[in-house]
């Protein structure tokens, strides 16, 4: 894969790169999602990454994230041993980059929120891909090799609170007071970092290895 957000290029026939390392384990936990979001078509590989010039087919994200999954179930159903392994997929991690999605009109992104969404009686709306939910569903539901979706995206929707915000890190670096200033700019409303959010996520993880022990 070519990681480069414009000219991201992925191979989605195989993962046996990375999935050499997979093998034998306990526990295996998977996740993809944030990084689908951002282009509406993405470009996959047709050929090698040596051929000149290379090749991709650019296709409609939910298609290709269909691909993707498919090569990855059939690794999981190559190469998984469930009376070894247990392997759980993880949904989508929401962001909350409009704060108008909350009924917050003058507010910047998610900057200064400092407390979730408390009306849950009234649906999200934060430009989450469901598409991709359900793919994800079809495909973990599908595979021969038992795999546990555990669902952390409508619980995580209604905590626009919980992001690094401007308070986070830019090529290693804290942001400037300067950047911090300009939060239309610098907020991180992708990552997660206060205490609660994660390990929510965690409790559900080890709450589904326990009753399936």
């Amino acid at each position: 894969m070519h990681s480069s957000i414009q000219d991201r290029l992925i191979n989605s026939k195989s993962i046996n790169i990375h999935g050499d390392k997979w093998k034998g384990v306990d526990y295996l936990v998977f996740n993809t999602y944030v990084w689908w979001m951002n282009t509406v078509s993405v470009k996959l590989l047709r050929g090698s990454f040596d051929d000149d010039p290379v090749k991709f087919d650019e296709i409609e994200r939910s298609i290709a994230y269909r691909e993707v999954l498919k090569t990855w179930a059939e690794w999981v159903e190559n190469n998984v041993d469930p009376k070894r392994t247990s392997v759980y997929f993880i949904s989508m991690s929401p962001v909350h980059y409009n704060s108008a999605h909350w009924n917050n009109p003058d507010g910047i992104r998610c900057a200064k929120e400092t407390a979730p969404v408390l009306n849950m009686s009234i649906p999200m709306y934060l430009g989450t891909d469901k598409r991709l939910f359900e793919v994800a569903e079809n495909v973990t539901q599908s595979t021969k090799v038992p795999v546990h979706l555990i669902n952390i995206t409508a619980l995580s929707e209604y905590r626009k609170d919980a992001h690094t915000s401007v308070y986070t890190l830019r090529q290693g670096k804290l942001l400037t007071p300067e950047q911090q200033a300009d939060p239309a700019t610098f907020a991180d409303c992708i990552h997660w970092c206060l205490p609660g959010l994660p390990d929510t996520w965690n409790e559900l993880l080890y709450a589904h290895i326990i009753s399936h022990s």
